[in-house]
This record gives C-alpha cells, sequence and structure tokens, in this order.
C-alpha cells in the first residue's frame, strides 16, 4: 500500500494505481460527459489534459500519473494554466469536414492545421489513431500553441486555420483560450474546428463561436446506437447514448442559432462497420435539419485495430454519393481513393 494525501487527508491506497484510480478507490465520481457529476477525464490516455490536477505541487494528467509515496494530490485547487498535448503543425491540402468544398481544389494548401492528442472514444478503425490513443505532441500553453500555429499559417500563405485530432474539444479551457489568441493574431482568419461533437453542449457551442470559431465539422458517426458503440468501442450504453444524442444535437444547434458559423457534418463508411440503409436514414434526419448543409461521406479505409477493413471502392463510394443526394440533400461531398467528388458528381482536383 501506498500513503497519499488527497485535499489534506492521509490515505493509503495500492500502489499500482494511477491518481485518477486512487481517487475512483476513495470515492471521487469521474465524469466523462459535460452532464455528469465528477472530475472530467475524458481520453484516459494524457494527451488531452483536461483531468489535470496539482500534484506535488504541479500540473500533472491524474489519468497516466502513478501513485507515489507520500504524493500531495489537490483536486479543487485554484485554475492553473491550461495545457495540451500538441501536434502535427502543417499545411493541409485535403481540408476536413468543416472546409468548404468549393475550397477543395487539390492544389496548394487549404488550410494551417495543428493534431490535438486524446480522444473520448475508442474506435477500433480509427483513422489518426496516432493522435487519438497516445500523449503524441509537444505539452503547449494555449499562447505556445497559438505562436505556433500563426507562425505555419504564415508560412502556408493560408488564412484558414483548423484544429483537430484526436478529439480537440475535450479539454475545454484549453481550446477556448487557444482559440481567442489565435483570433487576436490572426483577425482575418476562418478558424476551424473538427470534432465528433460528443461534448458539445449548447453552453459550450455558444463559447466557442464567442471565442471566435467561424467553421466546424463534426463527425456523426452513426444514427443507432448499436453501431455507434461498435464503431467507437464503447462498452458503456448510457455513456454512448449521450455521446451520440450530443452530437446530432450540436449540429441541429449550430445551424439554428449559428447561422454564421460553417457547419459540415461527416459520415463515415464501410460496409463492414455501417449499412447502406442507415447511412440513408442519417441523410434524411440531415435534410430535416436543412437539405442544403454541407455533408462529408468518408471511405474508412483499414487502420490501426481494424486492418481486416477493405477500403470501399470509388464506384461504391459514388453510388451512396448519389443515394444521398436521392434523399435530398443538395451539398455532398464523397472521399474516395481516387479524390474529392463534389456536388453534381464532379471530381474536385
Amino acid at each position: 500500500m501506498t500513503t497519499i494525501e488527497v485535499d489534506g487527508r492521509s490515505i493509503q491506497v495500492p500502489s499500482d494505481l494511477s491518481v485518477k484510480e486512487a481517487l475512483e478507490v476513495l470515492g471521487f465520481s469521474i465524469a466523462m460527459h459535460p452532464s455528469d457529476k465528477g472530475l472530467f477525464m475524458p481520453c484516459q490516455v494524457g494527451g488531452c489534459w483536461a483531468c489535470a490536477l496539482e500534484i506535488d505541487g504541479a500540473n500533472r494528467p491524474a489519468c497516466t500519473t502513478q501513485v507515489q509515496e507520500g504524493m500531495r494530490i489537490r483536486t479543487a485547487s485554484p485554475k492553473m494554466m491550461p495545457r495540451r498535448m500538441v501536434a502535427g503543425f502543417m499545411g493541409h491540402m485535403a481540408g476536413g469536414v468543416g472546409t468548404p468544398w468549393w475550397l477543395k481544389s487539390g492544389l496548394g494548401f487549404l488550410e494551417a492545421v495543428c493534431f490535438t492528442s486524446g480522444c473520448n472514444l475508442c474506435c477500433p478503425q480509427c483513422q489518426n489513431w496516432q493522435y487519438a490513443y497516445i500523449d503524441y505532441g509537444e505539452l503547449l500553453t494555449p499562447e505556445e500553441a497559438a505562436e505556433r500555429m500563426t507562425e505555419t499559417k504564415r508560412e502556408c500563405g493560408v488564412e484558414r486555420i483548423a484544429i483537430s485530432g484526436g478529439e480537440c474539444t475535450l479539454n475545454r479551457p484549453w481550446l477556448i483560450s487557444f482559440i481567442k489568441l489565435l483570433k487576436e493574431k490572426n483577425p482575418i482568419a476562418r478558424i476551424h474546428v473538427d470534432t465528433n461533437g460528443s461534448i458539445l453542449t449548447e453552453d459550450y457551442i455558444d463559447e466557442l463561436v464567442d471565442a471566435g470559431m467561424t467553421d466546424i465539422g463534426i463527425d456523426l458517426k452513426a444514427l443507432r446506437l448499436s453501431t455507434f458503440m461498435e464503431m467507437t468501442g464503447l462498452m458503456d450504453a448510457g455513456l454512448a447514448a449521450k455521446y451520440l444524442q450530443t452530437a446530432w444535437e450540436a449540429a441541429k444547434y449550430l445551424h439554428d442559432r449559428h447561422p454564421q458559423v460553417f457547419l459540415g457534418i461527416g459520415i463515415p463508411f464501410n460496409e463492414d462497420l455501417i449499412s447502406i440503409a442507415e447511412i440513408q436514414e442519417m441523410a434524411e434526419r440531415i435534410v430535416e435539419i436543412d437539405p442544403w448543409i454541407q455533408v462529408s461521406l468518408l471511405d474508412y479505409r483499414p487502420e490501426f485495430r481494424r486492418m481486416d477493413l477493405l477500403r470501399p471502392s470509388h464506384w461504391e463510394m459514388l453510388q451512396i454519393h448519389y443515394i444521398l443526394r436521392d434523399c435530398g440533400l443538395q451539398s455532398v461531398v464523397c472521399q474516395t481513393e481516387r479524390g474529392k467528388i463534389g456536388p453534381g458528381g464532379r471530381l474536385l482536383g
């Protein structure tokens, strides 16, 4: 057993636990969704730093820090400077779900992008697993990240900035501060957030828009809970249902309350993951919100723990492109092995 101090109380816990696990043993509630009460610890890999606590006088992630003899932990310490693991500052030629389709010429950089580490989902076929499942990158304050991004934007010669991941929304104080600083340093730039939407509550969306977010892409992975759980690797049906509902509600709220923000919706497709019938149902639901919302159909390739998948062919994706159009969607972008197909079936770039 190991003796630690938590909020001034000396307590013994098993020696092989992380700080997060020790707090759970001691009866602290751990929250995975903003509607839950407790300490918010969503990624479990030390990437997002949303779980950072004051540990021995320093800001450290509770989910990956191991308990040590005499360790002092404060769960209600004064606010410290938020930090986040960030990597991949670069020019982006393909754009993301929240990039308007008419910019996707395939020629030159569209945006300057960075990738935040950590994710609250466990997708076995994650297309960006290098950022989602490890604490990859540099630990940066919002100011440090804004300086890096501004320099990257200048080098790329663009006026669009994209923040992706992993899941970039997990550390809310960090992301809000980052976007505010980006807006101050780049007043005419478009600031684009790509997200799974699973924790985007209405007040969070309002704060992102007030901070300076101008474009957003929400990756809606499914409509049915069973499909969503299989695709995301989540075992807790209650948590999965909250994530799924929050993402769909976020898309509608953004459309209804923030029409000045460019909204794109991503739908992943691979027949081993989701049926064409469910894709069609998703399209019909999006049409009910607005048939002109940009929808990006993403061909999921073999990746991470699902190397058994076969990437859908160009012709399969073209077929589903027209199925979505037949549902009434007017702005469908389809990612294929040959490039992107835009509205009207034109190959972009």
